[in-house]
């Protein structure tokens, strides 16, 4: 076997598997071999970990359970504990909690684990000594213009980008940011050409559990700063560039799937009527027809946009407020007055503006439900309470924000349909028009006008001209009239002039998706997120083979007793939901005794297969997918990995049973 390779082949003998009565630990070797892993307990060895690892050693000839311990010190002191878990089963670990950045001279951190026997435990195993480390940071991507864009990374649950520039921090949970700052209300290279930035990714700590309560840092290093160019402003009718995140899609069903929320990229400043925009608005739907509406975005002036956290851009709602926004950049905030073409009010504003999702803290079950309402039956069997089917939880306690991510599609079948839309500041600017007849006479509070577009309740007006002119706060827009809120002080005849001084601003769209989209401007995305439980043919699984020896499914079709399970992060989730079912199909999960539930929660990418209550031996399917705490209420669920087969069998060696004490009677025979 390679030196690269762990030696785990620890052989159980039956003749030294056999205690005999009155034995000490000292008759039996402390457990060897402990090191720590992601995946697979046969990866190279390391000790330099970018997140909580699993670990596993070798077993000990009859022991019934083991005790394992992390520690802050290599001797164990009492106050530097962070894990101990006395009921495991087999001889591996999948410690449930997030391990802080920290390193030493050799190591920061250390396990143990020892053998519980009948009556007696063996000694503490050699410490295993490893570090945890953070990833480096993210580092720049080919980008596009008006978005910056770079590498993911695992097991990161979003990033922190600084704006130097701008003097702002944006939260994000995709590897990509628009420069929407950057652009609004001025598209000029004076304000676009160039911007700096740094980025560091973030992780959570939901699950805060350590013994000692040592805190854990949410973040890695910020990166250097980088410098990304754009080119001018692209002009004519706009047209839809793709979908970008870490891989790029322009629709096609030979494009890939996102693995997360992607960005949207156009080209073009123009209606389909050749009237130009300097600020866009992203739908997203699940029709081609674009009626069915499940995303809205944040108006931005970039021709690219991708979802935050940190919310829209404050957009100004006066003329003054606009000429001091083409000045400088805007603060995040909120969106207001938002009309889609025909009027039609945006329901409480873009996604990125949405109140934070209940977290899901109970497993959910097969058969979702919103708040407030009744699932219907789970044909599963199985628990479908959206807010679980009762048992033990985790805790969240943590500001989650707005949902601005979408559900996995069955990309290419399914998936979304995106188009993009201008939107007009209405108000904007000196509207005019005139009196008209039969004029207005010295203190009227309603003054007939030829036109009333352009005038908003709130606007500052003037009539007339010269010596003779009025200045009015407009309180109501009729048909062909404007209500002012004080009386006139001079008379006005037809044609004098109304201007609009300034006032409030709405936003409203400019076209409606469904025409554009039956235009042509338009195209298909889809997001399959699920984590990967496999690698070639051989699952991600360690625990004891047949013959008793610590091993992996890369070697062994089979295992006997409770093995490891793990698998690799799935981009947005916050936790991962596991189930275990003897059937394939139909996947019947099994009740979970840990939850008493269908299935188990949990933040770790790591689990050992419970006892379910039955005879263990006998072939099991599991299954896993991530919980996105930014999906709306209720509904957080992300796909599920296919079925992965675990053989669990009868062992091939036996451990004798201890020998009974005979005892010779003493006394008189009759």
């Amino acid at each position: 076997m390679p030196a690269a390779r762990v030696s785990i082949l620890f052989a159980v003998l039956v003749a030294a598997a056999t205690l005999v009565a009155g034995a000490s630990s000292a008759d039996v070797g402390a457990p060897t071999g402990l090191h720590g892993f992601l995946l697979r307990a046969d990866e190279p060895l390391t000790a330099d970990f970018h997140r909580t690892p699993s670990f596993g050693w070798n077993p000990v000839p009859g022991a019934r359970s083991y005790q394992f311990q992390l520690s802050t010190s290599s001797t164990f002191r009492d106050n530097a504990t962070l894990y101990d878990d006395r009921n495991l089963t087999t001889p591996v670990a999948a410690p449930p909690l997030t391990l802080p950045w920290i390193t030493g001279s050799p190591h920061a951190l250390y396990a143990r684990a020892r053998a519980i026997l009948d009556g007696t435990t063996t000694q503490w195993s050699a410490s295993f000594g490893f570090d945890v480390t953070p990833p480096p940071p993210p580092t720049p991507l080919p980008g596009y213009p008006g978005l910056l864009r770079w590498t993911p990374i695992e097991g990161a649950e979003g990033y922190q980008v600084w704006l130097i520039d701008t003097g702002k921090m944006e939260f994000v949970r995709t590897n990509v940011l628009d420069e929407r700052e950057f652009y609004t209300f001025h598209q000029s290279a004076q304000w676009t050409g160039t911007v700096r930035w740094r980025i560091r990714a973030t992780r959570g700590d939901v699950f805060t559990y350590r013994v000692n309560g040592m805190p854990v840092t949410m973040h890695g290093a910020w990166s250097p700063i980088y410098s990304s160019s754009n080119p001018a402003v692209s002009k004519g009718q706009i047209a839809l560039t793709g979908t970008v995140s870490d891989v790029v899609s322009n629709g096609t069903p030979t494009s890939p799937a996102h693995r997360f929320m992607p960005a949207f990229m156009w080209t073009g400043d123009q209606s389909a009527s050749g009237v130009a925009a300097e600020l866009y608005r992203v739908y997203i739907f699940t029709d081609k027809q674009c009626l069915n509406r499940v995303y809205s975005s944040a108006v931005v002036g970039s021709q690219a946009w991708s979802p935050r956290l940190t919310g829209p851009l404050s957009l100004p709602t006066s003329d003054a407020a606009v000429t001091a926004a083409r000045g400088g950049y805007l603060g995040d905030g909120k969106e207001s007055s938002n009309l889609t073409a025909d009027f039609e009010t945006i329901l409480n504003g873009p996604n990125e503006q949405w109140p934070a999702a209940t977290a899901t803290t109970l497993v959910p079950g097969d058969v979702p439900t919103a708040t407030g309402t009744t699932p219907p039956p789970d044909p599963t069997g199985g628990a479908s309470s959206a807010s679980g089917g009762g048992g033990s939880g985790i805790s969240v306690g943590a500001n989650l924000g707005p949902p601005i991510d979408l559900w996995d599609t069955n990309w290419p079948e399914s998936g979304y349909y995106w188009t993009v839309v201008p939107v007009a500041a209405l108000g904007l600017g000196l509207s005019g028009t005139v009196v008209a007849p039969p004029g207005a006479p010295k203190g009227a509070t309603t003054i007939p006008v030829t036109t009333t577009t352009g005038f908003r309740v709130g606007d500052l007006i003037t009539i007339g001209i010269g010596a003779s002119t009025d200045s009015a706060t407009v309180t109501g827009v009729g048909a062909g009239t404007l209500t002012i809120a004080t009386a006139t002080g001079f008379a006005h005849p037809p044609s004098d002039p109304v201007n609009r001084a300034g006032g409030s601003i709405i936003y409203q769209d400019m076209e409606l998706p469904q025409e554009v989209c039956a235009s042509g401007r338009i195209q298909r995305f889809g997001i399959s997120s699920e984590p990967s439980l496999t690698t070639g043919a051989a699952p991600f699984a360690t625990g004891l083979s047949p013959n008793g020896r610590l091993t992996s499914a890369a070697s062994t079709p089979a295992f006997y007793g409770s093995p490891l399970i793990a698998w690799t992060p799935a981009f947005g989730a916050d936790v991962y939901e596991v189930q275990y079912s003897k059937a394939k199909y139909p996947f019947k999960p099994e009740i979970d005794p840990r939850s008493k539930t269908t299935g188990i929660l949990t933040f770790s990418t790591s689990d050992v297969l419970p006892f379910l209550g039955r005879a263990m031996a006998g072939t099991w399917w599991y299954r896993v997918r991530g919980i996105d705490y930014n999906l709306p209420t209720g509904v957080q669920q992300m796909g599920w990995s296919d079925p992965e087969k675990l053989v669990v069998t009868k062992p091939a060696f036996s451990i004798a049973p201890q020998p009974k004490k005979r005892f010779k009677l003493v006394g008189k025979s009759k």
